[in-house]
């Protein structure tokens, strides 16, 4: 079964201003928690539910079968959004939004591989139609690619040796599982480390899932033209969950408030790039300390907004 607790539910669907004849994008529809509450606030509007994880689509088709009438729910990447609103003849919406990074039914789900709290097969793959896994990056990438994804995408101080570790271990055998790339992680970083920073594990593991699944590459370049899908008045929210994509949001909602381009010293834009909209929240929303007793794995949420106003 597919559970998964919404994160800032009732801020993201009042963030979209829900307008009852409205057209609203799910680009990560997970279980549906978010999309019910959007479709709560529906009343001959629509909502198109996008997910590229076919559990998440069974899971949100069941729990919106209520309102199968407004809903379309789509088995894509959310990186193909205009192709998939093209597919149902619609140019534009009056909101879209997005709820990042891996679900707690992924994380839960023992023979996917994402956890590295149990042991299983290295998967990871968020879309199961896709050949390559975690275990070919781990296996077939050399130690400088591995070295570079483990410090940029895992933001971990001991990526070199954590790389250097896991081409050693290859050599005498294919690694395989979650565990087994656990133990070797753990060799390669000091015990006292491992006593006060959270699971040895934890970052080289964030590293691997969001190389697999391009989820930084997917997500910079679809925010751009999702805010273009936008009517007038419409709005994209974004929930992440760490600072490499809340960085990414921030950036490109800041560019489409203020895309001008002429040095500071020009007394006038010649340019001629036009604001998109405005950026809402100038500091993200958190979830607060009721949330997150409920729900620990809110705990790095963050909420942005932009608002179309062209």
């Amino acid at each position: 079964m597919f559970m998964h607790k919404s994160v800032l539910l009732y801020e993201t669907v009042d963030m979209l201003s829900v307008k009852k004849d409205g057209i609203y994008v799910d680009c990560t529809l997970g279980g549906g928690g978010h999309a019910y509450e959007v479709c709560m606030r529906l009343d001959k509007g629509r909502l198109i539910g996008i997910d590229q994880d076919r559990d998440a689509i069974e899971a949100a088709s069941r729990k919106l079968s209520t309102f199968a009438s407004k809903v379309d729910i789509v088995h894509d990447n959310y990186s193909n959004i205009k192709a998939v609103l093209d597919m149902l003849n619609i140019n534009m919406v009056d909101g879209i939004y997005l709820d990042l990074g891996v679900s707690s039914h992924q994380l839960d789900s023992i023979k996917r591989g994402f956890s590295y709290m149990h042991d299983a097969p290295l998967d990871m793959r968020m879309d199961m139609r896709f050949k390559k896994t975690a275990a070919d990056i781990v296996n077939k990438y050399d130690e400088a690619r591995l070295y570079s994804i483990i410090k940029n995408y895992g933001e971990d101080i001991f990526a070199k040796n954590i790389a250097k570790h896991i081409v050693l271990n290859r050599a005498k055998k294919r690694i395989e599982t979650t565990g087994e790339l656990v133990e070797i992680i753990k060799a390669a970083i000091p015990m006292r480390m491992q006593v006060k920073g959270g699971h040895p594990a934890k970052r080289t593991f964030q590293a691997i899932r969001i190389e697999l699944n391009a989820e930084l590459e997917v997500l910079e370049n679809s925010l751009d033209r999702m805010i273009e899908l936008l009517k007038p008045g419409g709005r994209l929210v974004v929930i992440t969950f760490h600072s490499l994509e809340d960085r990414i949001v921030k950036q490109i909602f800041r560019k489409n408030e203020n895309p001008c381009i002429c040095p500071r010293d020009f007394p006038i834009c010649v340019c001629k790039k036009k604001s998109m909209g405005r950026v809402l929240t100038k500091k993200a929303i958190i979830p607060s300390e009721a949330e997150l007793k409920e729900n620990p794995r809110a705990k790095s949420a963050k909420l942005r907004a932009f608002e179309k106003v062209i």
